[in-house]
C-alpha cells in the first residue's frame, strides 16, 4: 500500500516538472520572440535625427527706412483751410514752407487751394492754427504762395532738383487728404515719368504744362504739398488738378525749378504777365465754326491751328497777321492746338521776336512777330 503511495506521488511530481519545464520554455521563446520584433522595428522603421536647436533673440534692422527722410520735411508741410467772408469753410489742401526772413515764412501751394479764400487758417504739424497772408497766385501755373509770422514757422523744406531725378527713383508724398484728420499722411511710391505734358482748362483757355509723374497715392487734400525725393529734398508740387480721370496709381506733380521761376514775383503780390499775340484761335477740325468767318481749310493742310479774329494795334497786327492765317509751328516746333500754341508762346517774353511758319492761301511763310505789352486778353 505505502509502496503504491509512494509510486503516485512520484508521478505527480514528474508530471508537474514537465508542466514547469512547459512553462519556462514559453517565457523564453516569448522573450526572443520579443527581442527579435523589437530589433526588426527598429531596423525597418526609418529613423529621425534628433536636432537641438537654441533660441535667440533677432534685432530687425529695416535698410530701406525712409524716416530720416520724412523728419527732414515733415514740419515744413502744413494744412491750408479756406473760408469765404461768411466764415464757412471752402475747401482745405496742404502747402509747405520754402523760405523764411526776418517777418515772415512763405508758404508755397496750389493757386486752386486758396483760390477766392477771404481767410486762410494754416496748421502746424504741432497742431498749432495760425491766421495766414494771401501773397499771389497763378491760374496758368496753379501756384500760389501765402505767409505766416516767422516766429511760428518750425523747419523749412530743403529743395532739389527734379532734372536731377531718374525715373524709378523712391519719392513721397506729406500732405492732408481729406483734411485735418488725416493730416501728416505720408504716402511713398517711385517716379514714374519725366517731362509729362498735362492739358488742362483754365479761365483764359487750355493751356499745356510740364509735370512729374508719380504712382505715389495723391488724394484731395493733399494738392499743394511737396513731392519729395529720397533725401528729403522737395523735387515737385502735387496738384490733383492735373489728374483728369481718375487713375488709380498716376498722380502728377509741378517741377520745383518751375515754381521757384515765379515765386518772386507771387511773393510781391505781382501778376505774372505773358505775351499775348493779340488773336482769337480756333484748331482746324471745326469746319462748321471756321465757315461762319468765311474760312476754309486747304485740303492739304492736316494740322496748324487758324487765326479767327485779329486785334487792331496788337502783336499780330503790327506783324501782317491775317484772318485765315494757318500757323504751323512757332521756331521749329509744330503747333497742333491752341494749347500746345499757348505752351510755347509762354516760353517768351514780352519784347521777344516771335518766329512763326504759317499757311496763307495754301503757301508756307515765315513771319516774326514783336512781342509787344498791349494788356489785351485775347492769345
Amino acid at each position: 500500500m505505502e509502496e503504491n503511495l509512494q509510486f503516485e506521488v512520484k508521478k505527480k511530481k514528474k508530471k508537474n516538472n514537465n508542466k514547469d519545464y512547459i512553462y519556462i520554455l514559453l517565457i523564453v521563446i516569448a522573450f526572443f520572440t520579443g527581442v527579435i520584433g523589437t530589433m526588426l522595428t527598429f531596423k525597418l522603421k526609418p529613423t529621425k535625427e534628433v536636432v537641438n536647436t537654441t533660441v535667440e533673440n533677432v534685432t530687425i534692422k529695416e535698410e530701406n527706412t525712409i524716416k530720416k527722410s520724412i523728419d527732414k520735411i515733415f514740419d515744413a508741410v502744413v494744412l491750408i483751410e479756406t473760408y469765404n467772408s461768411r466764415g464757412s469753410q471752402l475747401g482745405s489742401g496742404t502747402g509747405f514752407v520754402y523760405k523764411k526772413d526776418t517777418k515772415e515764412g512763405y508758404i508755397l501751394t496750389n493757386h486752386h487751394v486758396i483760390d477766392e479764400a477771404k481767410k486762410i487758417v494754416v496748421t502746424l504739424s504741432d497742431g498749432e492754427e495760425v491766421e495766414a497772408t494771401y501773397k499771389g497766385s497763378d491760374e496758368f501755373t496753379d501756384l500760389g504762395v501765402i505767409s505766416i509770422p516767422a516766429d511760428k514757422v518750425l523747419k523749412i523744406a530743403e529743395t532739389g532738383k527734379s532734372a536731377d531725378s531718374e525715373i524709378g527713383d523712391t519719392v513721397f508724398t506729406v500732405g492732408s487728404p481729406l483734411g485735418k484728420d488725416y493730416m501728416g499722411t505720408v504716402t511713398k511710391g517711385i517716379l514714374s515719368g519725366k517731362d509729362r505734358q498735362i492739358e488742362v482748362t483754365v479761365t483764359g483757355g487750355d493751356f499745356i504744362i510740364d509735370v512729374l509723374q508719380t504712382d505715389a497715392a495723391i488724394n484731395p487734400g493733399n494738392s499743394g504739398g511737396p513731392l519729395v525725393n529720397i533725401n528729403g529734398e522737395v523735387i515737385g508740387i502735387n496738384s490733383l488738378k492735373l489728374v483728369q480721370d481718375e487713375i488709380e496709381g498716376m498722380g502728377f506733380a509741378l517741377p520745383i525749378e518751375y515754381a521757384l521761376a515765379y515765386t518772386d514775383r507771387l511773393e510781391q503780390g505781382e501778376e505774372i504777365v505773358r505775351p499775348v499775340l493779340g488773336v482769337t484761335l480756333s484748331g482746324i477740325e471745326y469746319p462748321i465754326y471756321l465757315e461762319r468767318y468765311g474760312i476754309t481749310i486747304p485740303d492739304d493742310v492736316t494740322e496748324g491751328i487758324v487765326i479767327v479774329t485779329v486785334e487792331k494795334g496788337s502783336s499780330a497786327d503790327k506783324a501782317k497777321l491775317q484772318k485765315g492765317d494757318i500757323i504751323l509751328k512757332i521756331n521749329d516746333k509744330k503747333i497742333t492746338s491752341v494749347a500746345l500754341f499757348r505752351y510755347n508762346l509762354y516760353k517768351y517774353e514780352i519784347g521777344d521776336k516771335l518766329p512763326l511758319t504759317i499757311n496763307r492761301d495754301g503757301k508756307e511763310m515765315k513771319i516774326e512777330v514783336e512781342l509787344i505789352d498791349n494788356n489785351l486778353s485775347a492769345n
